[in-house]
C-alpha cells in the first residue's frame, strides 16, 4: 500500500469489476503519484453465475477491498465491461451534426438483444473508411440495459461511494495505454491494445486513447485452465495452480518439464486467440487504410511474458507487456502489472 500524505488533490477511485477479483487505483489529482491500488480476490465463480448474483459479489468485495486502505476521498469511477455491454460497429454519412445520434441510434435498435426503450446508449466516432465509391464515418456504439446500469451505480454507493462517471472497458484501455506512451511520435502511431481476462479477451485498436475498433474474443485464462486439465488429466483446481505457478516464475527458475508441459497442453488455444487478432489487424488494414499497426501492447490479469510471446510468433508486430505505473512514482511491487490496465484507465478519466 502506498500512501501520499501531500496537500494535492485527488482524482476518482477507479473501479474494475473482474470475474475474479475487484482492482481500485487511485493517482493524485496532478498524475504524477499513485495514492493506492489495491487487488481483492472474490469467491469461485459458480456455474451460470447471474449478473444480480456478481452484483452481490462484488458488492461485498468493494466493502472488504476498502478497509484499512489509502484511497482518498468517496468519488469513484466505475466500468462497464463485456457481461454488460452490447457492442456494435455502424457505418453513417459524414458530416450529419446534430443528426448523428438519431441516425446512429436507428442503425443500432434493430440489433439490440433489448428493446430500445430499455437501453442507454453511446458512440464514438472512429474515422472515416472507404465505402464502394463514397467516404463514410465508421461508428463504435456501446449500449446497456438502464436496469443493468442502475444496478452497477447501486453496488457503488452501498459502499458508500460517489459514482462521478460510468465508463467501458475498451476506452479504459485505451486512456491506460496512451498514458504509457506518450511521446508525440507514440500519439500518433495505432496499437493493438490486448486486454486477456479470465473470461474474454478484449481487442481495442487505438490510437493515442482514441478507439478505432473494438472487438470481444470468447477466449481467456478459464480456457487456458480447461486444455491444461484435459491435456495433463489433472483436475480444474491443479490446472490453475500449475498455470499460474509456471506463468509467475522467471523463464530461467521455471521446470522446463512443467514449462514444456504447459506450452503444449495450451498452444491450440493460444493459437486460436492468435488466429482471431490477426483477423482484427486485417480488418483494420482494409478498413482504416493508410496507416499500419506499430505495436501490440498486452494486459489483463492472465497476461504473461509468455503469452506474450506466443502472441509475438504469431503477429508481425512489436510486442510488449503493459505497464500501467510506468509514468508514475513510488509504484508498489503489485504482482502482474496488466492486471491494472482497466482500473488505471478509469482513475486516469478526466472530471469535468
Amino acid at each position: 500500500m502506498i500512501s501520499w500524505l501531500g496537500n494535492h488533490r485527488c482524482g476518482p477511485i477507479g473501479v474494475d469489476l473482474g470475474a475474479r477479483s475487484l482492482k481500485l487505483v487511485q493517482f493524485s489529482g496532478d498524475l504524477t503519484r499513485l495514492i493506492d491500488a489495491c487487488r481483492w480476490d472474490l469467491p469461485p465463480l459458480l456455474p451460470n453465475t447471474t449478473f444480480e448474483q456478481h452484483v452481490e459479489r462484488w458488492s461485498d468485495g468493494l466493502n472488504r477491498a476498502l478497509e484499512g486502505r489509502a484511497f482518498r476521498g468517496r468519488d469513484v469511477v466505475v466500468c462497464l465491461g463485456d457481461r454488460q455491454l452490447f457492442l456494435h460497429n455502424v457505418r453513417v454519412p459524414r458530416e450529419m451534426g446534430a443528426q448523428m445520434h438519431r441516425l446512429v441510434a436507428q442503425e443500432a435498435a434493430g440489433r439490440l438483444p433489448f428493446g430500445v426503450d430499455e437501453a442507454e446508449m453511446r458512440f464514438v466516432e472512429a474515422a472515416d473508411v472507404r465505402q464502394g465509391d463514397s467516404t463514410v464515418r465508421e461508428v463504435i456504439v456501446f449500449a446497456c440495459q438502464r436496469a443493468v446500469l442502475q444496478q452497477t451505480l447501486q453496488l457503488v454507493e452501498s459502499a458508500q461511494l460517489h459514482p462521478v462517471a460510468v465508463d467501458v472497458e475498451p476506452a479504459a484501455l485505451a486512456r491506460c495505454y496512451a498514458a504509457q506512451f506518450r511521446r508525440e511520435d507514440d500519439k500518433n502511431e495505432r496499437s493493438l491494445i490486448v486486454h486477456f481476462g479470465y473470461s474474454r479477451t478484449a481487442a481495442v485498436i487505438a490510437q493515442g486513447a482514441e478507439m478505432l475498433f473494438v472487438k470481444y474474443i470468447d477466449i481467456g485464462g478459464a480456457h487456458l485452465d480447461a486444455s491444461i486439465a484435459r491435456h495433463l488429466k489433472m483436475d480444474a483446481a491443479e490446472a490453475v495452480l500449475l498455470r499460474k505457478h509456471n506463468g509467475d516464475r522467471r523463464s530461467d527458475m521455471q521446470d522446463p518439464e512443467v514449462a514444456r508441459s504447459v506450452a503444449e497442453a495450451t498452444r491450440p488455444v493460444i493459437e486460436r486467440l492468435g488466429g482471431e487478432l490477426a483477423m482484427c489487424v486485417r480488418y483494420h488494414s482494409v478498413t482504416f487504410r493508410g496507416q499500419a499497426l506499430q505495436r501490440l501492447v498486452l494486459g489483463g490479469g492472465e497476461a504473461t511474458p509468455q503469452l506474450l510471446e506466443a502472441l509475438g510468433r504469431h503477429l508481425d508486430l512489436k510486442c510488449e507487456l503493459s505497464d500501467p505505473f510506468r509514468a508514475f512514482a513510488s509504484a508498489p511491487n503489485v504482482g502482474r502489472k496488466g492486471q491494472w490496465d482497466v482500473a488505471a484507465g478509469l482513475a486516469l478519466r478526466e472530471m469535468k
